[in-house]
């Protein structure tokens, strides 16, 4: 570049250094970023809040730490932490609306990782805390496993099931039985909804969910989780599954018109 004789802009300067802090960092509290580029807090709330405005940086609900955002011409591009900011919005629209709490779910080899939730928004979430960003949840018990499995193109669907059946572990054991399997995705699948399995109880809570497809792939799943001896999984689907699905479908729609979705790219 040429030598211009002019003075740099100081505000701006102070703007890229917070981007390149997360970019570096992947996602960063505003203490973080403040121990990192010496930036007064007063002004990084500034500076955040005026890359929010312009679509550069967002905010992850479950902990509030603070993220660059990926866009299309960005590369290497992450599916995972794209699907988490384009539902972002939606998953706190969707509290106002339920409050109890959602998690957002993405596939992974032989779990579903968790990479967000409106838990910290919820109403209804003061006693059990829901599971943190990356909890893994068991594809056979967990409310999202059961959705992704049951809606998932096949060849997923087996490569899954194959790992399930090479461990030794609790619920494993359900990737043998056929019979078992074949009830419970048709269950699933003509309800349009999954719920956890009775004996997955660890945290005293149950769950709906339902699956985020777009492209003919599953990119993960979104759930509404409550407090079980408040309400039966009948009630909740009664007062809650049209918002579930709508928030779904908000999802998918926002994926879609985001960036050509590349088959299988939610996988580590």
């Amino acid at each position: 570049m040429r030598q211009y004789q002019v003075k740099t802009i100081s505000s701006l300067e102070r703007g890229l250094r917070v981007l390149r802090a997360l970019e570096e960092m992947r996602a960063a509290s505003l203490h973080d970023l403040h121990q990192v580029t010496g930036i007064p807090k007063a002004t990084l709330i500034r500076i955040l809040h005026t890359c929010n405005q312009q679509g550069l940086v967002w905010q992850r609900l479950a902990d509030g730490a603070f993220v660059a955002s990926l866009r299309p011409q960005r590369a290497p591009h992450n599916d995972a932490e794209r699907l988490g900011e384009l539902a972002s919005s939606v998953l706190e629209e969707l509290c106002e609306r339920v409050m109890w709490p959602s998690v957002l779910t993405v596939p992974r080899l032989d779990y579903m990782e968790t990479i967000d939730t409106n838990s910290p928004k919820a109403y209804f979430d003061e006693v059990v805390p829901v599971a943190p960003i990356g909890f893994r949840s068991h594809m056979l018990l967990g409310a999202s496993g059961r959705a992704y499995v049951a809606f998932c193109p096949e060849r997923e669907r087996e490569a899954v099931l194959r790992r399930l059946r090479e461990h030794d572990a609790p619920g494993n054991a359900y990737a043998h039985d056929p019979r078992w399997l074949q009830r419970l995705l048709s269950t699933i699948r003509s309800r349009g909804y999954s719920v956890r399995a009775p004996e997955y109880d660890f945290d005293g809570r149950n769950s709906i969910a339902v699956p985020i497809r777009v492209h003919g792939e599953v990119l993960g799943c979104v759930n509404v989780t409550w407090r079980k001896t408040v309400m039966s999984a009948q009630e909740v689907v009664r007062r809650h599954l049209d918002d579930l699905q709508t928030a779904a479908h908000t999802i998918e729609e926002r994926v879609s018109a985001d960036v050509p979705h590349r088959p299988g790219s939610t996988k580590k």
